[in-house]
């Protein structure tokens, strides 16, 4: 985007109000009309070696989200089984906490902590087989979302990796992403840039 007016400093601190106030809208409207197709293009990182599994990342996504879809879920969770795991090709070490940080401005709080969460109690599944813990997801017995957690692992995360099972196209879930991610932001103030 090619603007009229540029700031005329090199240090966000010497930048005044009018300048903010110049600059905010344009990287809002920016960040939004970008937002779904990198998104989309984060999701498709995980095309590629199955690691042992008998399908991707990308598709083991899509079919999360194509059982939760087809299950009459809501839109939230659906976007949500969708993105779970897409932080996965950049933060290995904390993918469910990164995936939901990416959703938290604009899903419902129990799809927000459901994906915050997923990893510990996908963990039951398969910490006990590695000298883990399976039963760590117990800590969060008293949180509201236990139940729905460990249904969504259940019902929408463990089962998804099936080659014969026929998923959804991404193409078939970004009107929803559309939709979620065109909501109001619910975090105020948001940053101007970087």
């Amino acid at each position: 985007m090619n603007n009229a007016r540029t700031v005329s400093w090199t240090s966000m601190q010497d930048g005044d109000q009018a300048d903010y106030e110049m600059l905010t809208p344009q990287f809002e409207k920016h960040a939004r009309a970008a937002l779904v197709s990198n998104l989309t293009v984060m999701l498709g990182m995980l095309k590629g070696p199955t690691l042992g599994y008998q399908i991707d990342r990308y598709e083991h996504s899509l079919q999360s989200a194509t059982r939760a879809f087809r299950n009459g879920e809501r839109i939230d969770l659906v976007v949500g089984a969708v993105l779970h795991d897409v932080a996965d090709a950049f933060a290995p070490e904390n993918h469910s906490d990164a995936a939901a940080a990416l959703l938290a401005p604009y899903v419902d709080d129990e799809t927000h902590w459901i994906i915050k969460h997923h990893g510990i109690f996908q963990g039951y599944y398969y910490f006990h087989h590695l000298g883990g813990d399976r039963d760590a997801r117990d800590r969060y017995t008293d949180s509201p979302y236990y139940d729905a957690c460990a249904n969504f692992c259940a019902e929408y995360d463990q089962n998804c990796f099936d080659p014969n099972y026929d998923n959804m196209a991404l193409e078939e879930f970004v009107p929803m992403l559309d939709e979620v991610f065109n909501r109001p932001s619910t975090v105020s103030g948001i940053a101007p840039l970087l």
